[in-house]
């Protein structure tokens, strides 16, 4: 997918009863920019690259939360990216190649699994050392 600038076009984001939370399409917007500024020559970005990149945003940004504001904003599946995509080349913002097809969003991923049971938690070494008083059992004689 490649973009042409998003403010260009203010107006073609005030659609009314657009699919999803207005926030969604600039998320999608912002995770096609990070993905496109990791590129070493700037090229088509593929349907599965930018899915990839929505969910490392989301992991950044979101934390642990990345799954619930995805889904509040509408977006349960990497098949619904697919969807956004296409509704933003359909308001004229992004231009697609002649071989993008919405069939190449799907089933990138499961959305449980990458958000919830991968999630890249951290365990630091100090908190793993720290007990806290009140957890510590005590005998009574």
């Amino acid at each position: 997918m490649s973009t042409c600038d998003p403010f260009d076009h203010p107006a073609a984001l005030q659609v009314p009863n657009l699919r999803f939370h207005r926030h969604a399409y600039d998320f999608l917007l912002d995770a096609l920019q990070e993905v496109i500024s990791s590129l070493s020559e700037r090229r088509h970005i593929s349907g599965q690259e930018l899915v990839e990149g929505v969910r490392r945003l989301a992991l950044e940004r979101f934390g642990p939360m990345a799954r619930t504001v995805l889904e509040y904003w509408g977006i349960r599946s990497t098949e619904d990216v697919g969807e956004l995509v296409f509704a933003l080349v359909d308001m004229g913002i992004l231009v697609k190649n002649v071989d993008d097809r919405p069939e190449d969003f799907s089933a990138v991923f499961d959305f449980e699994e990458a958000f919830d049971r991968d999630y890249p938690w951290t365990v630091y070494p100090w908190k793993v050392a720290t007990v806290c008083p009140w957890t510590v059992a005590t005998s009574v004689d």
